[in-house]
């Protein structure tokens, strides 16, 4: 077994919904589970064309459980129906009760801050809402007000609403709303309100407050929920996000606006979105300073692209340097699993504030989790 990983059993197998399902791991050596923070993930390699893969999944467990993990999984398809998720693919058609995976501990920043005693917006679209149901776990006896907003198609594809309710108390609320809700969502009453979360719908759901929000779901979605929390008064330093599957920097996205019918009125989406859980890092200038001469104390110098930047503390790991300077490294996971930002360390040192799971070749370094330790040259 690779070092860093530990053995789980799969404990049990529950379908959520059509698309979605659970997976319960407890571990073969008879210790109790990692610790977990609400709203981190597990990571699990499993299987792929030639090499194994490792993909992560949001444990959607209460956070203090300590006989298993769990992982909610929806399962993903491409082009009329056929397979797209090699990981969701082997875990719903293969997995079985029974069946020993390997996973490494959890990890991820979008995390609840428990220290704070704002009342807290969960805010989720589809499959997102599965770090959501760990963070309302652990704020279901927190005393703070918490509102647990979810938009999905409707109840077909809805997972985990029964747990939620039962989280729900005089401080905790919770709104569903369905884009197309079938006749039996309409017969059980299971939804709030049709369409899409719109501005209309949080001014008469959330009373004005200081909240932290933590948001997660699809690209799009994200993208008009953003806006529209700041248009209603939401600070953008108060709100926290993360994407599923391949990280991406929104702004490279956001050529055109996806605008979609809402329940009244839709937001406009926003042009400029930063990544992941800090809204406050803007992308710098779009082009990196040219390299002149040698480079001083803090100046990461990217020799292929004949780029260089001041390394000043703003960035969030040398990964997000190079894209403030205006280049496009390779990366998928942002968090030190995959090595698809793996380069070659020309000179220089470098420290990981988030270790790799597997660690790098001497010589290679990991960009998207380590910042440098003085002057620096990546062969990028």
């Amino acid at each position: 077994m690779v070092v860093g990983f530990r053995e789980f059993r799969v404990a049990d197998k529950v379908a959520e919904s059509d698309i979605i399902t659970s997976f319960y791991l407890e571990p073969t050596d008879g210790a109790p589970v990692w610790e977990v923070k609400p709203g981190q993930y597990l990571t699990l390699r499993m299987p792929g064309d030639g090499d194994p893969v490792l993909k992560t999944y949001s444990v959607s467990c209460d956070p203090s459980e300590t006989r298993h993990h769990r992982i909610t999984v929806k399962r993903e398809a491409g082009l009329n129906g056929a397979p797209d998720g090699v990981g969701s693919c082997w875990l719903h058609d293969q997995v079985e009760v029974g069946q020993i995976i390997d996973i490494a501990a959890p990890r991820g920043a979008f995390v609840l801050d428990e220290s704070s005693n704002r009342p807290v917006l969960l805010l989720s679209g589809g499959v997102g809402l599965t770090p959501m149901v760990s963070m309302l776990h652990r704020l279901r006896d927190s005393g703070r007000d918490v509102y647990f907003l979810h938009a999905c198609e409707n109840g077909r594809v809805h997972a985990l609403r029964d747990e939620v309710l039962a989280c729900v108390n005089d401080r905790i609320r919770a709104r569903f709303v369905y884009r197309t809700p079938d006749e039996a969502d309409r017969a059980a009453q299971s939804f709030d309100a049709q369409g899409v979360i719109d501005k209309a719908f949080l001014q008469n759901n959330l009373p004005v407050d200081d909240y932290e929000v933590y948001l997660c779901g699809p690209t799009p979605f994200m993208v008009a929920m953003y806006q529209l929390l700041q248009d209603v008064g939401v600070p953008k330093g108060r709100i926290a996000y993360e994407f599923f599957g391949k990280a991406k920097s929104l702004d490279q996205l956001l050529v055109k606006p996806d605008i979609r019918k809402a329940a009244s009125r839709a937001a406009p989406t926003i042009q400029a979105l930063t990544f992941l859980t800090d809204p406050d890092a803007w992308a710098a200038a779009d082009e990196g300073a040219k390299h002149t001469g040698t480079p001083s104390q803090g100046e990461v110098t990217f020799r292929k692209s004949n780029t260089s930047a001041e390394w000043d503390g703003f960035a969030g790991s040398l990964l997000e340097l190079a894209e403030n300077a205006g280049l496009n490294p390779e990366f998928s996971c942002r968090s030190g699993i995959c090595n698809s930002c793996k380069c070659t360390l020309v000179s220089g040192t470098v420290e990981y504030f988030e270790e790799p799971l597997i660690q790098p070749e001497e010589g290679q370094v990991l960009i998207c989790c380590s910042r440098p330790k003085g002057a620096v040259v990546l062969d990028i």
